[in-house]
């Protein structure tokens, strides 16, 4: 591997290398530790200890801890030093005469970065803070380079990225935010299972992506000699299992875009699909406030209210609620109505006036004008309503409105969170809407997906009245925890390769 290293990290690195030499040639070399038995973490151990007094000590069985040393003191004959395990940190206290000159004097190999276990008992120090009095030490590990500054850390942001196992040590709000991460997926899985669904696994090599508007990643299968695409939604293959009878269905996974990447989108995602037989989007709309009020409450210990950055976010049920036309003519003084937006014409021009660039087709205009006029007023979390047909393919026209179809997208912080619509199971409607389709890509949409045919085919089979969700789970893990960037929520977010 290829490194630029400073002469200071080089000199760095050669000393812990002669350490490392100098615990080898004493027959403790760290690398030959095959397993340690913990049987304790920091902020369980402090919890546990929380009532000791002012040097008093903790009686009961010796605690074995295991984790990464970050901080140490030496003070002539004791070392005082941190411990960060996944669950915190916790300090270390250690005696010359108690462990011996010998395995004293190892610690003048042992540096910052280091994997120790520690057994030892809880005290409280003459200052006040719970401390293990260590009685017996290994080294697990050796940190062979030198962690960054331990008061400037690791800050440039695309370091940050591409070093995010380096991040996670010395960052220990990101490694927090990254096990929320895995508790809210989780708990998400435990609330969806707990109404009758089942998980499912769909395919991510496709002949045909589809189920979005997006570009596709293409690649190629060289034991079919045949060119593929990576999946933009599994949206189409969710609802085939509909039409099979399993009635209930979701798929938590990867989804794969080739577009921008900003502080809201990654070309390689998480993303939540649902779908449920006999409900529509009304039903759809219950459960999906549901989840999020039933996350935030999981995540703050049960309030309704979330911090981002200086916005405060009230996920009081129920949520707010707008039309679609009737949002963009409400921040637009009026000026952009419905006659306006649902031609195609009229669209463009609106288009024009905001000075937005030239659309290829007019659902592109009307999502280019919806970002422009309505999202930035979505802060609090609104469920926007009633979308024009020609923006929804796959979604059943409302009943004595056919321009209009039954959907909502749910909206907080001015970014999507999901996207719902009670489905078509039309299968003429279908194809009409797949073969309108042909006409944008032909326009020069290259967003629109290419139709899937077998999907009309598997309508033809029966489906029956369906409902479905789609939520961004990287969108909705910022919004639990705070983050301003999805990069921050996706342990490895795509960069351009180092040189």
């Amino acid at each position: 591997m290829h490194d630029d290293l400073g002469k200071s990290e080089a000199a760095l690195i050669a000393a812990r290398r002669d350490d490392l030499a100098a615990l080898r040639s004493c027959g403790r070399d760290p690398f030959v530790q095959v397993r340690y038995s913990v049987d304790a973490s920091a902020a369980d151990v402090l919890a546990q200890s929380a009532y000791l007094g002012p040097e008093e000590r903790a009686a009961g069985r010796t605690l074995h801890l295991a984790g990464r040393l970050m901080l140490k003191r030496t003070m002539g004959k004791t070392i005082f030093a941190d411990l960060h395990d996944r669950t915190g940190r916790i300090q270390l206290y250690l005696r010359k005469d108690e462990l011996g000159e010998e395995r004293f004097a190892d610690w003048k190999a042992i540096e910052r970065g280091d994997l120790l276990g520690v057994a030892g008992f809880m005290f409280r120090s003459k200052l006040g803070e719970l401390t293990l009095h260590v009685t017996e030490f290994t080294l697990l590990a050796k940190a062979l380079r030198p962690l960054p500054d331990k008061w400037h850390g690791l800050q440039d942001v695309e370091k940050r990225y591409r070093l995010r196992y380096v991040d996670l040590i010395v960052n220990p709000q990101v490694l927090q935010t990254m096990m929320a991460r895995s508790r809210i997926l989780a708990e998400t899985r435990r609330f969806i299972d707990g109404h009758g669904f089942y998980e499912v696994e769909t395919p991510t090599l496709l002949h045909v992506a589809g189920g979005a508007s997006a570009r596709p990643f293409l690649t190629h299968v060289n034991a079919l000699d045949q060119e593929l695409q990576l999946r933009i939604a599994t949206e189409l293959n969710l609802k085939r299992l509909i039409v099979g009878g399993m009635e209930r269905v979701y798929e938590i996974g990867r989804i794969f875009r080739n577009e921008g990447i900003d502080t809201t989108h990654n070309p390689e995602f998480t993303m939540l699909e649902l779908y449920a037989a006999y409900w529509n989007v009304d039903d759809m709309r219950e459960f999906n406030e549901a989840l999020i009020a039933h996350l935030v409450e999981m995540v703050t210990g049960g309030a309704d209210e979330l911090r981002l950055g200086e916005k405060s976010i009230s996920f009081r049920r129920p949520f707010a609620r707008i039309g679609y036309l009737e949002g963009i003519a409400r921040y637009s003084d009026g000026r952009f109505t419905r006659e306006r937006l649902l031609d195609p014409v009229g669209a463009a021009a609106v288009a024009a006036e905001l000075g937005l660039p030239t659309s290829p087709t007019h659902g592109h205009a009307l999502d280019k004008i919806f970002e422009a006029v309505l999202e930035p007023h979505l802060l609090q979390p609104t469920f926007v309503t009633d979308y024009p047909a020609v923006i929804s393919p796959l979604a059943k026209r409302k009943a004595g409105d056919p321009e209009l179809v039954d959907r909502y997208e749910l909206f907080c912080a001015s970014m999507e969170v999901s996207n719902a619509f009670t489905e078509l199971n039309d299968p003429d409607d279908q194809r009409a809407r797949f073969e309108a389709q042909v006409a944008e890509r032909a326009q020069g949409d290259t967003e629109i997906p290419e139709p899937d045919w077998d999907y009309v085919r598997a309508l033809e089979y029966g489906m029956p009245p369906t409902a479905g969700i789609g939520i961004g789970m990287d969108r909705l893990v910022m919004l639990l925890t705070g983050q301003v960037s999805v990069r921050d929520v996706i342990l490895f977010p795509l960069q351009r390769q180092h040189g």
